[in-house]
């Protein structure tokens, strides 16, 4: 045992790692199997566990080959994986380095699509009460488009044919490509800033799911989400449904169906307003004929064509109410006058100084009447009040009788 060498840790496992990696099977392989332990790290990096019935793979998806990622891996989701196998010294493990990884049995792209839809569709950002109304007659239109591609002759043809006159703006913008989604974005942007466009044209032609993934991206998603004027897509062929196509507020089938939506045609409106000129006249003029009978009937009634009469048959009736008036106030004053004198004749026989007049007086002392001669005593001064005039006495002597 002495004469045998003794390896550290490290040297083993240095000896394992160059085994692994001069294999040449081992240094690119895909490999089959579902997902679990899924985890993104704040670095970018991914780490997870590929697995199948009878074994597990360590994995890990360095960030600079997880950013070119289009569809967000899962927990349970099968997937093939193209690396290489080598070992981490720090845990002594051998793991799948993956450069590359799809789903299994479905393209990535049409996953990635299918996810960011329902995740941004969970959000609301294509809820029908986002949506802005598009103008009936814009006057001005943006158009964000390839400046060279054929949807933008398509545009400006519809338009032009359909309704000449329309100010076009046009932002050059990639519609393809790593750098489209920024580029659709920035233009997005800009035409928000410039503010003087109604309306929005976001417009490309066909092409397959490669081709028009700019507009499958959440970056171009957002921002047509945060567009204050309204946008109508045109991308693509009829079957062509992009995540743009429901962030905006309204989808077309193809450019060129964009901007019959966007503008109506110049020569039906003309017609639709001369029609509608023609009806207002005819109403107007009927309502003119209408109150002309009217005025005519009324100018021929006995109270316009003679009002003296209707007058002068109101007069002999003021009259005739005035003469019975005078008669009922008169009959009403008569009988006033009577109920007065008789009222005044039992007032009169009530009255004290009625009394006095039948030669009776009234005895006071200190302005109190004197009903008894045992009020006063004999030297008290008292006053005597006579149907005329009066009498300050003195008391000299008291009867009871």
């Amino acid at each position: 045992m002495l004469d045998q060498k003794i390896l550290s840790v490290g040297e083993i496992t240095g000896y394992v790692k160059n085994i692994l990696e001069e294999d040449l099977t081992l240094a690119n392989l895909w490999v089959r199997g579902e997902v679990s332990n899924f985890v993104r790290h704040t670095s970018g990096h991914l780490y997870f566990t590929l697995k199948d019935s009878s074994a597990s793979l360590r994995c890990v998806m360095f960030r600079s080959r997880a950013s070119g990622l289009v569809f967000e891996p899962e927990n349970g989701m099968e997937v093939i994986a193209r690396g290489y196998i080598s070992l981490y010294p720090p845990s002594g493990q051998y793991q799948l380095y993956v450069e590359e990884m799809d789903p299994s049995g479905a393209g990535s792209l049409h996953l990635a699509y299918q996810q960011l839809k329902d995740r941004l569709e969970k959000e609301g950002l294509f809820d029908d009460k986002n949506k802005k109304p598009l103008p009936a007659m814009p006057k001005t239109i943006a158009v964000i488009t390839s400046p060279t591609g054929a949807a933008l002759r398509d545009v400006l043809n519809v338009i032009n044919r359909r309704f000449p006159g329309v100010k076009i703006l046009l932002l050059p913008t990639l519609v393809q490509g790593r750098d489209a989604p920024a580029s659709i974005s920035k233009s997005l942007e800009m035409a928000n800033i410039h503010g003087e466009a109604e309306l929005i044209l976001l417009v490309r032609g066909g092409g397959s799911i490669e081709e028009l993934w700019a507009f499958n991206t959440e970056e171009v998603a957002r921002s047509l989400s945060k567009s204050l004027i309204p946008v109508l897509t045109g991308i693509g062929h009829e079957l062509d449904f992009t995540i743009a196509d429901f962030a905006a507020d309204k989808r077309a089938p193809t450019p060129s169906a964009a901007a019959e939506l966007a503008v109506p045609v110049r020569d039906e409106l003309l017609i639709y307003l001369k029609r509608l000129n023609e009806v207002l006249l005819n109403r107007v003029n009927g309502h003119i004929r209408d109150k002309k009978n009217k005025l005519d009937t009324a100018a021929r009634s006995r109270v316009l064509a003679r009002p003296d009469l209707l007058l002068s048959s109101g007069w002999q009736s003021l009259d005739l109410l005035g003469k019975g008036l005078k008669t009922n106030m008169d009959l009403i004053l008569k009988s006033a006058h009577q109920s007065l004198a008789l009222l005044s004749g039992k007032l009169n026989t009530l009255s004290p100084l009625g009394i006095l007049g039948r030669g009776y007086s009234l005895c006071l002392k200190e302005s109190r009447i004197i009903r008894d001669s045992k009020e006063v005593d004999e030297g008290d001064r008292v006053e005597i009040i006579l149907s005329r005039g009066g009498l300050d006495c003195q008391v000299i002597e008291k009867r009871r009788e």
